[in-house]
């Protein structure tokens, strides 16, 4: 997370209590987790060029991985 103090907030705005803001901070730290785990992957893929077929993994399986992994997670509020 952010080492920067909050801003003041917003006279347009609701706050939230600190149960919603701590999920919102919580989901914006796991966003940010996945998109430097992209980057790297991509990073690395202009780095070293794209990887051997033979090496990857099948797209069911990936596909079978994540909603397994989806099933598991605790239910969000959009």
């Amino acid at each position: 997370m952010s080492q920067q103090p909050a801003p003041a907030p917003a006279p347009d705005r609701q706050p939230l209590d600190e149960n919603a803001a701590a999920s919102v901070r919580a989901y914006a730290a796991d966003q940010r987790a996945r998109v430097d785990v992209l980057a790297s992957v991509l990073e690395d893929i202009a780095e070293n060029g794209y990887p051997a077929a033979e090496s990857g993994v099948l797209w069911e399986e990936a596909r079978d991985a994540h909603l397994e992994r989806l099933a598991g997670e605790q239910p969000r509020v959009a």
